[in-house]
């Protein structure tokens, strides 16, 4: 039986700063339940969300202990009653865990289970689950973004922010994208943007608006609103939406901005959405890498016991280049 095996995993045992991560290397491998799967970790994407989560900001505490991390990429281990579509040696990757994803063995229920096509990898693999879905339930979910509009994606060059140039431009949008660095601007570029921009260049909003010939942007995809909102209100063509994916902060917004021109600032949560959006959001990003679209890009790669560091650097960086993922 599986419980007689151990493994390692990171535990947070108290809200706080990146060092409450704490590698245990003594933890039961646990036992698939009802339509759960046992997965054998290959790689796992660490997102920003589990910084906030992990600092006790964050909207939805899980109880404590817990493991970190949704976006897993392995193989089956094992099955649990009732689970049809799955079998011990596929291939896999995860929009969600039940146990963590920072460990060797994770659990997860079937249906946020999907299989890995051959050609994509397990860093790959690691690096779909949050940002695509993310990105999808941005762009097409609650911006409906149409063929022909433009798209500026603020902080282009992270994981979200790659999904959303290579998403965007498959749908046949305009894509701007922003980034920090000259690497960033290169990424943004080579992932479907048509034009880049470098936000750290004081001039860089002048810019964004000459290329639109005056007119702005029909959507904004803002990772940084608590920076960029009030700026971005003054971006939009008429009828133009911000969506919210990402906010370290509270900002100051004059609401008129959002009345000469009839615009709208709308917030995504991934966990609001339903089955029937995830779903839809899941076909659409299949039809992404069978054609070959959907190709995620790895960035810094760290090893599990540098899971603090790793926490430590999502949030500090100078500038996003590529998924952040621990090699387990």
């Amino acid at each position: 039986m599986a419980t007689s095996k151990l493994m390692r995993a990171i535990r947070v045992s108290e809200f706080g700063a990146p060092s409450v991560l704490k590698l245990c290397t003594d933890l039961p491998v646990p036992n698939p339940g009802e339509k759960q799967v046992l997965i054998r970790v290959h790689a796992c994407g660490i997102n920003p969300v589990e910084t906030y989560i992990r600092s006790g900001s964050y909207a939805r505490k899980p109880s404590l202990p817990y493991t970190p991390g949704s976006d897993i990429s392995g193989v089956v281990e094992a099955v649990g009653d009732g689970v049809c579509l799955l079998q011990t040696g596929d291939r896999v990757f995860t929009t969600g865990t039940v146990t963590g994803g920072y460990a060797e063995f994770t659990l997860a229920s079937e249906d946020t289970v999907h299989k890995l096509p051959d050609y994509l990898d397990y860093k790959q693999g690691a690096a779909i689950g949050v940002p695509y879905f993310t990105a999808y339930r941005a762009l097409v979910q609650k911006a409906h973004a149409k063929a022909g509009e433009t798209v500026l994606i603020h902080g282009a060059s992270g994981g979200v922010g790659i999904a959303a140039c290579q998403i965007a431009r498959a749908f046949g949008l305009k894509v701007l994208g922003t980034a920090g660095t000259s690497e960033g601007m290169q990424l943004v570029f080579s992932n479907g943007a048509h034009l880049a921009f470098n936000h750290k260049e004081k001039d860089y909003l002048d810019k964004i608006k000459n290329a639109t010939s005056g007119q702005g942007v029909n959507v904004i995809i803002e990772m940084l609103s608590n920076v960029n909102l009030s700026n971005d209100l003054q971006l939009l063509d008429f009828g133009g939406r911000v969506i919210i994916v990402g906010s370290r902060g509270p900002i100051e917004i004059y609401p008129r901005d959002t009345m000469m021109k009839e615009t709208s600032i709308i917030g995504v949560a991934l966990y609001n959405a339903t089955n029937k959006e995830t779903s839809e959001c899941a076909t659409a990003l299949f039809a992404g890498m069978e054609t070959g679209w959907l190709k995620p890009v790895i960035g810094p790669e760290y090893t599990l016991d540098k899971a603090a560091q790793a926490h430590e650097d999502i949030i500090n960086s100078p500038g996003a280049s590529g998924k952040m993922i621990l090699i387990i």
